[in-house]
C-alpha cells in the first residue's frame, strides 16, 4: 500500500495561507519560498523521491504557472533547474471539477477525490503526496493520511487557509523527525498511529 503524506509550509500559528491567499509571510508562493538555499534544497528532494503528487485546483494553477518553464528562465538557479525538471517529469494527478485541461505528466480527475485517492493508494508505487487545504483535508476527514509534514516559520498570521481542516475524531501522530532551518524554520514530521 501506497504511504501518502500531506506536507507544506506553515506560519507557527497554523496557516499555509494568510487572509488573502498572502504568501508573503514565506517569501513568496511554493517550495521555492523557503527562507533558505538548504531548506529549498529538501523541497527539491522531496519532490525528487514522490512517486505520485496529488494536488487541489488552486495549488496546482501556482506550481503550472511557474515551474514548467522556470528552468527556461535568465538567471535561473541550478537549484531552480533542478526543481523545475524533478517537478515535470514527477507524475500528478489534479482534482477538480472546474478546469478541464492539464499538463506536465499530469492528468485530471473530475470525480470522487476520497474514493480516488483510496483507490491510489492500494497501487504498486512510490510513495504520494498530496497538497491543497481542500484536497488534504477530505483525505484527512477520512483517514488516508499516513503522515503530516509542516515546514513551520516562525511568523504569525492570525487567519487564512489552515493546514488542519476540522475533524469528526482525533487522529494521534508519532513524532519521526525534527530538524531546524535557518532563520528558525522547524520541519515536523508526524506519522498516523493506526
Amino acid at each position: 500500500m501506497r504511504k501518502l503524506t500531506f506536507g507544506m509550509n506553515v506560519t507557527l500559528d497554523g496557516y499555509i495561507a494568510a487572509p488573502g491567499d498572502d504568501l508573503g509571510w514565506s517569501g513568496g508562493e511554493g517550495p521555492d519560498s523557503s527562507s533558505s538555499d538548504e531548506l529549498f534544497q529538501w523541497w527539491s528532494d522531496r519532490v525528487g523521491a514522490t512517486g505520485l503528487a496529488l494536488y487541489g485546483r488552486k495549488l496546482w494553477e501556482a506550481m503550472s504557472s511557474q515551474w514548467p518553464t522556470a528552468d527556461q528562465q535568465p538567471g535561473a538557479t541550478r537549484a531552480e533547474i533542478e526543481f523545475a525538471h524533478r517537478w515535470r517529469d514527477m507524475p500528478k494527478v489534479v482534482f477538480s471539477s472546474t478546469i478541464d485541461k492539464v499538463d506536465w505528466n499530469t492528468r485530471l480527475v473530475t470525480g470522487d477525490a476520497v474514493a480516488e485517492i483510496t483507490r491510489l493508494k492500494t497501487e504498486e508505487g512510490g510513495p504520494m503526496d498530496i497538497v491543497g487545504a481542500t484536497l488534504a483535508g477530505a483525505a484527512m476527514r477520512a483517514g488516508l493520511i499516513d503522515e503530516y509534514v509542516l515546514v513551520t516559520y516562525p511568523v504569525l498570521v492570525g487567519g487564512g487557509t489552515p493546514f488542519f481542516t476540522a475533524l469528526d475524531s482525533w487522529v494521534k501522530l508519532n513524532l519521526v523527525e525534527t530538524r531546524t532551518f535557518p532563520g528558525g524554520v522547524l520541519l515536523t514530521r508526524y506519522e498516523t498511529r493506526r
